[in-house]
Parts: C-alpha cells; structure tokens; sequence
C-alpha cells in the first residue's frame, strides 16, 4: 500500500515526517533518507496498531486534495511503500476461483498500489465489508 508523506525541517531540526492519510502517525530522522526509512517503519507500526484494537484503516485520499492543504504548503512529498498483508494477524493460504480477465486486472491495481496480489485482494475486502457494515448502521 502506498502513502504519500510530507518531510519537513526547521533550521537546526532532524526531518520531520507526516503521513497525512494515518492522523496522529509521524516520525523524524537525522537525514532525508533516514526520515524516510522511519516513516515506513511509522507506518506500519501505526497500521498493525490498528488492526490489532480492530480498527479500520483509514481511506486514503487524493495526494492532490493533500497538496492544496495550507499546512503542507511548502512540503517535500515523497511516497513510501509497506505491504499490510504481512502486518499482525495470523495468514491462511484459501483457494479461489476467480475470471483470468479479473485477476489481471486485480494484479494491475496491486502494481499501481505497491502490494502483493493478498494484500491487495484482502485491503479491498475489509474495505468493502467496512463500507456496506457503515450503510446499514442504524443512523
């Protein structure tokens, strides 16, 4: 799964990391490289804690729709990389059946996002149950 984040640094500072799409998720390093390292690390820290307390992960939005924000003005974006599927929960292997024409087109979209083909087939999942559970739930 990819997520745009935003370095930042003052004068006399390490670089400062924020992944707008995880509120509350940030992180720091010494040099850029390190700052971006450490924010991978964040990342899927602050994810598998909130698979682990059965939270949802939150949608991500429109790296555009984050540029326009007053705050990250000035930022550096960078995007970093991290596979969820191999965050927190025990794997099973399952065996489906799927259309060829699907599965390439599932294989595309895990490229596009950075993920493997599990990972992918499971965030879309999880994201429709979360979504379908939310529209039934009595107002």
């Amino acid at each position: 799964m990819r997520f745009p984040i935003v370095i930042h640094k003052d004068d006399d500072t390490a670089y400062g990391v924020t992944v707008p799409d995880l509120p509350g998720c940030f992180s720091a390093g010494d040099t850029l490289e390190e700052a971006i390292e450490a924010a991978g690390e964040a990342v899927a820290c602050h994810i598998e804690g909130l698979l682990i307390d059965g939270e949802p992960i939150p949608e991500r939005v429109a790296l555009e729709a984050h540029q326009c924000r007053e705050d990250f003005r000035d930022a550096v974006w960078a995007i970093i990389t991290v596979d969820i599927s191999k965050l927190s929960s025990k794997t099973r292997r399952v065996n489906i059946t799927i259309p060829a024409r699907v599965l390439t087109i599932v294989d595309q979209a895990a490229v596009r996002e950075g993920e493997t083909r599990s990972g992918f087939l499971a965030r879309a999942a999880l994201s429709y149950v979360q979504r379908h559970a939310e529209a039934e739930a009595p107002q």
